[in-house]
Parts: structure tokens; C-alpha cells; sequence
């Protein structure tokens, strides 16, 4: 399944706003960076790669990777209207998926994206 155009980040201004007034998480492999905006009628995600993050077939690898993660993750965020983007590091393109998949996890529990899990209580 592929993630409909319309939660696509497609214009230079939504990148910029969330650059500048979202909340950003740097991994090992990856940088996720997001806006909640209540406006927004459902999740909105971007993926960026540069020459930086590897050659193009790496870079298309990559995005492909990233929309794995948000497809199979994404339902389970605390709030869907959001911005979220995906960014590549360098190096990130000599990760396997499992490293890339733990480093975006580990990113978007930082952020507060996902439910905190409920305290065992010892009784």
C-alpha cells in the first residue's frame, strides 16, 4: 500500500515551519522532526535524502524504508494531525532496515509520539 498524495508534505513552507517551530530528535541514521497543527486533517509526512545520505538507488531504498515505518507505526501515534519528517544521515544508507527501524522508533518515542507504556505495579 502506498501513503495517499494527500499526507504528503509537497510545499517548501510546510518544511521550513517545522524546521523552525517544531520539535526535533537526531539519531544514529536518522533526524525526525514534527509539528502537531490541529488544522491539519490527518498526518502529513516528508522524507528527505540528500546526495549526502548516498547514491540515488541508496536514497530511493531509503525513502522506501521510511514509508514502511510510518505506515506500519503511524496509526499507533497519540495524535495524527501532525507534521512529521523523516531525514537520512549520512551513512544512513549502509544501516540495515532493523538498525533504521530502531533508530526511527527510538526518535519517535522521544518526541512523545507514542503512548507511554502503562507502569507494572508489584502488588
Amino acid at each position: 500500500m502506498r501513503l495517499p498524495r494527500k499526507c504528503s508534505i509537497t510545499r517548501r513552507a510546510d518544511f521550513a515551519r517545522v524546521k523552525t517551530l517544531g520539535q526535533a530528535k537526531a539519531g544514529r541514521f536518522v533526524i525526525v522532526s514534527t509539528l502537531a497543527d490541529a488544522t491539519l486533517a490527518s498526518l502529513r509526512t516528508g522524507f528527505i535524502t540528500t546526495r549526502r545520505s548516498g547514491k540515488a538507488h541508496d536514497r530511493v531504498l531509503l525513502r522506501r524504508h521510511f514509508r514502511v515505518l510510518v505506515q506500519a507505526h503511524a496509526p499507533e501515534f497519540l495524535d495524527m494531525r501532525r507534521f512529521l519528517i523523516t531525514i537520512a544521515r549520512p551513512g544512513a544508507s549502509q544501516a540495515t532496515f532493523a538498525e533504521l527501524k530502531a533508530d526511527w522508533f527510538k526518535q519517535a518515542k522521544r518526541l512523545g509520539l507514542f503512548p507511554r507504556p502503562e507502569e507494572k505495579r508489584d502488588l
